[in-house]
């Protein structure tokens, strides 16, 4: 009998190590550098993407996106309980807003559905977080590396499709398409309070659009 009670104290020791050790995010802001490289020298680089930058905010169910460039700002916001969606897209005065329904949101990100990671045997300190290294491939064979501390687990596994299935989160990832790398490096990342004014739609100033018209728009792509 008391074999069996140190066990299960043991057992109960190794488990609150763990908790304690695995911090999971429920509300942050997180900056990423991004950079565009060419696998060849066919492609001729745009200097708008020169200094680009995606920050990540989450709070709960909500996230947010911006990825800004000197050509402009594009904000994702995203609500993982009720799947709704708006893109903010802000270019040459230009000003749209285009509305997903949980189904658009789906759609959107089908590319994403059911990625395995697969560990490498590569190992990096990112930020003071010691990160695993870890590989995928896409639907469309684009191939996505990353580098992830599995000490940080975000509350919200849906804020970005592509890692709702990582055991860990994201400081550092390389996507790799058939000429192109686009390279996410952490710059900071901090556990604040993020303001709920950050996830709400503006009211005025954007013109309004459907996922569907925008599809129309792109001869239905």
């Amino acid at each position: 009998m008391k074999t069996i009670t140190i066990l299960t104290f043991l057992g109960f020791m190794l488990l609150t190590r763990i908790s304690f050790a695995q911090k999971t995010i429920s509300e942050g802001t997180i900056v990423y550098e991004i950079s565009l490289q060419s696998r060849n020298n066919e492609i001729k680089l745009d200097e708008g993407f020169a200094g680009a930058t995606s920050t990540r905010y989450l709070k709960g169910g909500l996230s947010r996106t911006d990825m800004k460039t000197t050509l402009g700002t594009e904000t994702t916001i995203y609500n993982s309980k009720t799947g709704n969606a708006a893109i903010l897209k802000e270019y040459s005065g230009q000003k749209l807003m285009v509305l997903l329904t949980k189904a658009n949101w789906e759609e959107k990100n089908k590319n994403f559905e059911g990625l395995v990671f697969e560990n490498s045997s590569e190992t990096k300190l990112i930020g003071g977080y010691h990160c695993k290294k870890a590989i995928t491939k896409l639907k469309d064979g684009s191939s996505l590396s990353v580098y992830y501390t599995p000490d940080l687990v975000a509350i919200n596994k849906e804020y970005d499709r592509a890692f709702s299935n990582l055991p860990g989160f994201p400081l550092e990832y390389e996507l790799e398409t058939a000429r192109l790398f686009f390279k996410y490096k952490l710059s900071s990342i901090d556990f604040n309070t993020v303001p709920a004014l950050k996830f709400e739609y503006p009211q005025t100033g954007f013109r309004v659009m459907t996922y569907e018209e925008t599809k129309k728009g792109n001869g239905g792509q």
